[in-house]
């Protein structure tokens, strides 16, 4: 009995003690990650990103793929690394939506980058040097690092999403691809043909875009196919004092004229403003072999028999392609002239369907209205969609009929695509994120009952 009222009389105490340690509770500061650190620590998993050397043509995937299924796990994303080809990894991610039967989202990127002359750079390509002055971010990978910055803002955004509690109704995917800067055949090309990827039902692919100097977002609905092709000659040779008709050289030399008349008036196209550079065809030379090798030069007093040159052409998808080729034939590489040339990457403009390998961005497009919509809805503005000037590797989903778009949300930035002194400012990574956060929202989710999303038809 006595141990019963000794409870009973302590009862109003404890009471007394919860109201004052509640009270002390309201009144003091409660610790919170800032906005600030919050951004610092997306920022600095970017930057280790960045550091990671995956330049070709020895790229490190295997740190690459460590790093990004830590990130995929933090974002809580399913992971399944695919090797379709022996040492070249190719990581998918899954946000799997409530509805997965409708077509699925795909969020693209690639993880191999082109060489770089690190003397030529004010800081090291793989440091990912922080400015904190002008808030740059300096690495050979930024797109400008091509393209780890968007790879990165895909995950960023679904953080964000997640956090918020945000179901998607369809399901997302995410694939950081290999080998994308030699071709993508090993990469990209081997996994559309695979059954992972047919079993993923991919309605639309976002993929790499340009950085814009301006305001206004860049979009691309296309891309300029590539031509990579050698023209070798043939010829007599001769002391080098001498004057002949028909050495090697002169031959070439005839052709890279004829080639630099051709380059120069579609290039004076887009000079003048009458067309963009991805609706020209670009010829551009990529190296020139010639001469007979000695230790220290070449032998300087010797025609040499046999020359040869290196051409990158693009071609836009409106190009009549048998016109080209028939002045390759005729007026670039003659065989009349001792001259012949090969193909080594030849990529139609056209999809399997016959048609020019393009996704519509306009009203017929019902993935387009949804992607305009969501970039208006952050406070983004879309210039006129364009055609790539260069290759990606959206060609490879174009070219199955599966609607693909080229974005990377960087306004006000100059476009350093594989130069030196790549850079991204970091509040414009941040603000991409933004960006993507409201394109995966936006895509991810089934609005209008009417519209048959399911039938690849409406698509």
């Amino acid at each position: 009995m006595a141990s019963k009222k000794s409870s009973t009389q302590a009862s109003p105490m404890a009471a007394a003690a919860a109201s004052l340690l509640l009270g002390l509770l309201l009144v003091l500061p409660v610790p919170a990650v800032s906005s600030s650190d919050a951004e610092e620590a997306v920022v600095s998993r970017f930057r280790e990103y960045l550091r990671i050397d995956t330049a070709q043509p020895a790229p490190d995937y295997a740190a690459a793929v460590a790093f990004l299924r830590g990130q995929a796990g933090a974002a809580g994303l399913e992971a399944r690394t695919l090797e379709l080809v022996a040492g070249k990894p190719l990581l998918l991610l899954r946000w799997p939506g409530r509805r997965p039967s409708l077509p699925s989202l795909l969020l693209n990127s690639h993880t191999d980058v082109v060489p770089s002359e690190p003397h030529k750079w004010d800081h090291p390509p793989f440091s990912a040097a922080l400015d904190e002055a002008s808030g740059r971010i300096y690495a050979h990978t930024t797109f400008n690092t091509d393209m780890k910055c968007v790879g990165m803002q895909y995950l960023e955004a679904i953080r964000r999403l997640r956090s918020a509690g945000f179901i998607p109704d369809r399901n997302i995917y995410l694939t950081f691809v290999p080998d994308e800067e030699i071709g993508g055949h090993e990469g990209i090309e081997a996994f559309v043909a695979s059954k992972e990827f047919k079993d993923m039902n991919v309605g639309l692919v976002l993929d790499e875009g340009l950085a814009s100097p301006g305001e206004e977002y860049r979009v691309f609905y296309g891309e300029r196919s590539p031509w990579w092709l050698t023209i070798k000659a043939k010829g007599a040779p001769g002391h080098g004092a001498k004057l002949y008709d028909g050495s090697a050289m002169e031959n070439l030399m005839k052709s890279v004229e004829a080639i630099r008349r051709f380059r120069t008036s579609q290039f004076d196209l887009v000079k003048s403003g009458a067309k963009a550079e991805g609706d020209v065809v670009s010829v551009n030379l990529a190296y020139l072999k010639a001469g007979t090798p000695t230790p220290t030069g070449f032998v300087m007093n010797l025609q040499p028999s046999e020359a040869e040159i290196g051409l990158d052409i693009r071609l836009p998808p409106s190009v009549h392609t048998e016109a080209l080729e028939k002045r390759l034939a005729e007026e670039w590489a003659p065989s009349s002239r001792n001259l012949i040339f090969e193909f080594k990457q030849k990529t139609s403009v056209l999809d399997n369907f016959g048609k020019p390998a393009v996704t519509p961005a306009d009203s017929s497009n019902v993935w387009w209205a949804l992607f305009e919509e969501a970039v208006k809805r952050a406070g983004g503005k879309l210039g006129k969609p364009e055609i790539f000037p260069a290759s990606t590797d959206a060609r490879y989903f174009r070219v199955l009929g599966i609607p693909a778009f080229g974005f990377s949300p960087m306004t006000n930035t100059p476009i350093l695509l594989h130069d030196h002194n790549e850079f991204l400012s970091k509040d414009e990574y941040l603000k991409g994120i933004g960006i993507y956060e409201s394109i995966i929202r936006t895509l991810a989710t089934l609005k209008d009952s009417n519209v048959d999303y399911e039938s690849r038809a409406e698509l």
